[in-house]
């Protein structure tokens, strides 16, 4: 498709809040391919790709289908993927690419995926007869083989191109959120270069978004259950994955997920992911006076950390308690009154409302605990 100056509202989030980077006009004449295109490109090379007949066609066809795959992932120049040499350029172990020339180089992250089937390629039966640059094939013989995956899928030719391919990848980036000056800096761009005409905003999208920023910033503020860190350690079996991190607070969170969810999120030891858990799956208990814990600095345990409580709601059925670590790490359980009557935590005449703390619990220290099935990762 070709975008004619209309106005993206592909990533409004749920609850009326309006992200900047997912409303914004993308200017006419700019051509890039919807979601929809793009999918049904990829799909057509990778079965052209699985269709080779003979071991020579399956070698030549997987090298079409990584020179696509680089396209598509990096947004460099088709000329930039041509002239990759393998031995210097390519990084599997950090995943990434290295583009540019004349002094002028950058690197470019790459899907693990990616560089898993990179390194397939290059260290195959057949690899080694590629020499330092498998992808510098003639871009005649590129422009026929994306024309043809093109018509098998129904994309119009003039949309299967690397320089659309770029677009594309531009744009995509930035609905995701990425800064302009990033886009740019891994696209290779100066500085009124594609990336710099493709984010465009109406006077009403610009005051709709600093309106609605100003009542967002204290809901992300009060954020909890929620934690972002860097994989520390992984551990696997046949089926499941104990992937534990540590949080930007210095915590411990530990997450049992299956083999095929730790391969979907392409996580690793230093990864940066992220950690949610719902409040109802949250246990707390108070600390006793001058125990060991009576401290909010942190437990020491996977998902376990001490907190001061900082208010208790309750509906009449259930109550919720807050509570705030020193690293100002925000925790909220759920629990049934009865529950939290039993521990002292409401007070027996309370009722419901915004503040039934029993006297004297606001600012004392309690343990949030929860169990590794309960948390939610995701990549950030």
């Amino acid at each position: 498709m070709t975008t004619t100056g209309t106005t993206v509202r592909s990533g409004r989030p749920a609850g009326g809040r309006i992200a900047p980077h997912a409303l914004f006009v993308v200017p006419e004449g700019v051509k890039l391919l919807d979601a929809e295109q793009l999918l049904r490109l990829e799909q057509a090379f990778s079965r052209w790709r699985a269709a080779a007949a003979t071991p020579h066609a399956e070698i030549s066809r997987g090298r079409m289908w990584l020179l696509f795959q680089l396209l598509r992932h990096t947004g460099a120049r088709l000329g930039e993927v041509q002239a990759l040499d393998v031995r210097t350029d390519v990084c599997l172990q950090t995943g990434s690419a290295r583009f540019g020339h004349n002094g002028r180089m950058r690197e470019v992250p790459l899907p693990r995926a990616l560089c898993r089937e990179i390194d397939r390629l290059l260290n195959g039966v057949s690899g080694g007869g590629f020499g330092e640059y498998p992808f510098g094939v003639d871009q005649g013989y590129v422009r026929r083989v994306f024309y043809a995956r093109a018509e098998e899928c129904g994309v119009p030719r003039d949309m299967a191109t690397p320089r659309v391919l770029r677009n594309t990848r531009a744009v995509e980036l930035l609905r995701s959120g990425v800064p302009l000056a990033v886009v740019r800096e891994v696209l290779g761009q100066a500085s009124a270069d594609l990336a710099a005409v493709l984010q465009n905003y109406s006077s009403g999208d610009m005051r709709a978004i600093v309106r609605r920023l100003a009542m967002d910033a204290g809901e992300r503020s009060s954020a909890r259950n929620s934690f972002r860190g860097h994989v520390s350690t992984i551990r696997t079996d046949a089926i499941m994955a104990e992937v534990s991190l540590c949080t930007v607070g210095g915590h411990t969170v530990s997450a049992l997920i299956t083999m095929e969810s730790l391969r979907a999120l392409e996580l690793e030891p230093d990864s940066p992911v992220g950690a949610t858990v719902k409040a109802p799956y949250v246990d707390v208990r108070l600390c006793a006076p001058g125990s060991a814990d009576g401290d909010t600095g942190g437990s020491g345990r996977p998902n376990c950390m001490t907190a001061a409580v900082t208010q208790v709601r309750s509906s009449g059925v259930m109550a919720e308690v807050m509570g705030a670590c020193a690293d100002g790490t925000q925790l909220c359980a759920l629990l049934s009154v009865s529950d939290a009557e039993r521990m002292g935590l409401v007070s027996l005449e309370a009722g419901a409302g915004q503040d039934v703390a029993a006297p004297g619990v606001k600012g004392m220290t309690a343990e949030f605990f929860f169990k590794p099935l309960s948390v939610v990762l995701h990549t950030v």
